[in-house]
């Protein structure tokens, strides 16, 4: 399998990618980058800007792993405004097609006026769910002419709230180019936090090949009267990255697993430390 990096020194405009950024990127020993271009609209964005991003990239053997897919409501009941996030949709995956990105990744959004990630009551509506199938459908094709898969993110607080869910999503989509971006502390609870590595199976268990990529964190249960349990760096958790780790590569030997959640003077440390779980689990990182 294969390790990504995103965040740490990429930066939020195009434009402002360096040869230098890739070079440190490929010293932390990486060969993926996911990109998060939010200061570059898919529908104003310079093809000859893209061309460059490509190249460079190209030029240091990086791969574009993923693009961001923006994180537009996809689930909204308003008619016109859904119409216009999957327009967004359609227009982040020609410009990713344009970077020369393998996928690009996206949540469903969410109805809270605080995020795409955030909490609100009707994110898990029966609605909500077949007003996202319906915009992957218009999507989807849009994802086949450019050349770009649809990797979904799935959390607790959206409507992607367990494996089960994007199982009967993605498959209601009919299309061979919606898959899932795995992330397991999205879906940990209070119920697997001290077996995650049961929690992995029965993740990869329920969804199979329809994973196409995964991310690489952590999750932490804090010691407090109500429940919190945080996102952390990859190893500060219970996370078994050792399972996890098998698990993506069963699916496929070439697969990339992306770091998230990591300043840049510890991204060094992190493709160190999942290398050594790697050999410990017998998953050859190439």
């Amino acid at each position: 399998m294969r390790l990504g990096v995103s965040g740490t020194v990429l930066p939020d405009d195009l434009r402002a990618l360096t040869p230098e950024i890739a070079q440190t990127i490929k010293a932390w020993g990486y060969t993926g980058v996911f990109t998060r271009f939010r200061a570059n609209h898919p529908l104003r964005t310079s093809p000859d800007d893209c061309r460059r991003v490509r190249d460079l990239l190209a030029e240091h053997q990086l791969d574009h792993v993923m693009a961001t897919g923006f994180w537009q409501c996809l689930i909204h009941p308003e008619p016109d405004t859904r119409a216009r996030a999957v327009e967004i949709l359609q227009g982040a995956l020609r410009l990713a097609g344009a970077l020369g990105a393998q996928a690009i990744d996206t949540g469903p959004g969410s109805l809270s006026d605080n995020g795409p990630w955030a909490p609100h009551p009707d994110n898990w509506r029966p609605w909500a769910e077949e007003n996202l199938i319906d915009s992957l459908r218009q999507a989807a094709p849009v994802a086949e002419e450019a050349g770009v898969r649809i990797h979904l993110e799935g959390h607790q607080l959206v409507v992607l709230r367990d494996p089960e869910t994007a199982r009967r999503v993605i498959d209601a989509t009919e299309s061979p180019w919606v898959k899932l971006d795995i992330d397991p502390v999205n879906w940990i609870t209070l119920q697997t936090y001290y077996d995650t590595a049961a929690a992995i199976d029965a993740m990869f268990d329920t969804l199979g090949e329809r994973i196409g990529s995964g991310h690489s964190k952590d999750v932490v249960l804090w010691d407090r009267h109500t429940l919190h349990l945080d996102t952390v760096m990859t190893g500060e958790g219970l996370i078994d990255h050792g399972r996890y780790l098998q698990r993506l590569q069963a699916l496929d030997p070439d697969i990339y697993l992306v770091v998230e959640h990591c300043p840049p003077e510890e991204a060094a440390n992190v493709h160190t430390f999942l290398r050594r779980e790697a050999e410990a689990a017998g998953v050859e990182i190439h």
